[in-house]
């Protein structure tokens, strides 16, 4: 690591410290407070200067989308063309390996890239608070904000991520002064790690998309942007004013945008993005025009590790794995298990106390139809028999549940619920036309498995009860939906059909599930949470059997990404 000067009174010293005052609003330096920053920026000037012909080996290690998982789960992989599942994950034990990390190599830096405040019942319960302890104990040296940080509207998310003590990057997400103007950055826009006589840049981006892929007021008083808009900008910062030797895009925009991204021109100069949104496992790094691309996983069921070789002042060699995170192996931090049981106790009963039982695994990872979406679903119809067509969004997130307890079911809890279901919205039903509901299908087949990468949502197949439907998931726009059956009859564009799906906070009374133009739009009082415990315990043990509800014509049922046209698979 580079060393400051010990000369208290030098010229320079002084010169920093003065730049250290009147910069650190202007995004040239990392967000600390001024004295640190500029104690930062010596360590910069005087790092540059200590080249070495010594090879030095530092690491990037990175999670994402652990989606406030604390403890070990279940996790489903890909083998030999089935679904294997066994234990990962837990933050207790992921403290063990980051520390085993840090010990065996000190030239390691630890990044999170969003999806750290939404995902389970002990989050939900506090509004993200619980999160707070538990991540700083994980000593990480730096955040960026994923799409879902703003589960509990703008100011709440700034207050948690502010309690987070590594500092947080993003350089597309500003203040709304309203009609459409920007106000400044919320966060930073780099960070400049100084180690081995180089400086690694990090440049922050996350989802621009987030206020139409989630409900509009969760992010509220957010202006978002493209990262195109500024992104040839910082990289020239980055290279020719800050002289960093190698770039690093810490991204929260889903494998496809970051694979589009890496073939922009705009990101030339930019060495990795290391990924996140989409929940994918990148084991060997995707090699685009101008970057690398990489994705970790979810759930902290896995750590993406970024080694570099550096001599001479420069990175001669770069090479990456994606660790697993057995909990048999890495065996829980004591520490940090007590701060986890201690935000829990509260609420622990209620989190554990078991609803309902299945007699399948629970899963949620296949493009096109998963078992936990198939349940939902049915609870959906079960609540309300009278509607023709139920929906549910196409998520991603939620660890899957495949071990029995003693009655020889798979137990599901309150706290499985939350992690399902974030957040309990509460049900809308109206109607739509043949035309309407005909449309709707193919923006949404489009947001799936669009040609162009960067015309792609970070969900997958919207799931559906009460209707089938045929595609062809790689023709053109328009041309993708084949046959499409309503209560068994093809349907009629002048017909109308009653729908149902959760209300999102802050869109239109008209619109459901992103259909626009919804006449009869009604709110009920059943919320999603509710109907799934009155379902599971009147129903209980229940098979959500897969009912090939989409079926795709030209590529395999089974499809595990959305990701087509490069060297990937998800396992």
């Amino acid at each position: 690591m580079t060393t400051s000067s010990n000369n208290e009174n030098s010229p320079r010293r002084s010169f920093i410290k003065s730049l250290g005052k009147i910069g650190i609003g202007a995004g040239l330096i990392p967000s600390l407070p001024a004295m640190a920053a500029a104690e930062e920026l010596e360590n910069t000037i005087v790092g540059s200067e200590q080249t070495s012909d010594k090879e030095v080996v530092v690491q990037i290690l990175q999670t994402t989308d652990v989606h406030c998982q604390v403890y070990p789960h279940d996790e489903l992989f890909w083998e030999n063309d089935k679904a294997v599942f066994r234990k990962t994950g837990g933050y207790a034990h992921l403290s063990t390996y980051l520390k085993k990390e840090k010990k065996a190599n000190p030239n390691t830096f630890i990044i999170d890239t969003g999806d750290m405040f939404q995902g389970s019942a002990l989050s939900g319960k506090t509004t993200g608070k619980a999160m707070v302890p538990i991540l700083n104990a994980l000593d990480y040296n730096l955040y960026l904000p994923g799409n879902w940080e703003v589960i509990f509207g703008k100011r709440k998310m700034q207050t948690l991520m502010g309690a987070l003590q590594a500092p947080k990057v993003c350089a597309n997400m500003y203040h709304d002064l309203g009609e459409g103007k920007k106000g400044e950055l919320i966060f930073h826009p780099y960070y400049i790690w100084n180690v081995a006589g180089i400086k690694i840049g990090f440049l922050g981006y996350t989802d621009p998309l987030v206020p139409i892929r989630q409900s509009p007021n969760y992010s509220k008083g957010i202006l978002y942007t493209k990262p195109e808009e500024n992104l040839k900008h910082y990289v020239e910062v980055l290279r020719n004013d800050e002289q960093c030797a190698f770039i690093v895009i810490l991204s929260h925009l889903g494998l496809s945008q970051q694979i589009a991204l890496a073939n922009n021109p705009d990101c030339e100069g930019v060495n990795y993005i290391l990924g996140g949104d989409t929940h994918e496992r990148v084991r060997k790094p995707i090699q685009c025009k101008y970057s690398k691309v990489v994705e970790p996983g979810a759930f902290g069921s896995f750590i993406g590790k970024l080694q570099l070789t550096i001599k001479n002042g420069k990175v001669i060699s770069d090479n990456y794995l994606l660790d697993e995170l057995n909990p048999e192996k890495y065996k829980a931090d004591p520490t940090l298990s007590n701060i986890i049981k201690e935000n829990e106790l509260p609420f622990k009963e209620e989190i554990s106390q078991v609803i309902g039982y299945s007699t399948l695994p629970l899963y949620r990872y296949f493009v096109i139809e998963n078992t936990i979406d198939t349940m939902v679903l049915n609870a959906l119809a079960w609540q309300m028999p009278e509607v023709d067509i139920v929906l549910s969004n196409g998520f991603r997130f939620c660890p899957p549940k495949s071990t029995p307890d003693h009655t020889g079911n798979i137990p599901i809890n309150n706290g499985f619920i939350y992690d399902m279901l974030p957040v309990d919205s509460n049900l809308k039903t109206g109607e739509i036309t043949g035309k309407q509901l005909l449309e709707w299908l193919e923006k949404e087949l489009n947001n799936v498995f669009a040609k162009d990468a960067s015309k792609r949502f970070g969900g997958w197949v919207i799931k559906f009860q009460g209707m089938q439907i045929e595609f062809k998931a790689f023709e053109a726009m328009g041309k993708r939906v084949q046959k499409v059956l309503v209560k068994g009859k093809a349907v009629d564009e002048n017909s109308v059909y009653k729908i149902c799906a959760c209300e999102r906070d802050g869109d239109p009374v008209d619109m459901l599930c992103r259909i626009k133009g919804v006449a009869n739009p009604i709110t009920h009082s059943f919320t999603l949470h509710k109907t799934m415990k009155d379902y599971l315990i009147k129903n209980s043990p229940v098979t959500p059997t897969l009912p090939l509800n989409a079926k795709i014509l030209d590529g395999p049922q089974t499809l595990l990404t959305q990701v087509y046209g490069v060297d990937y698979s998800f396992r």
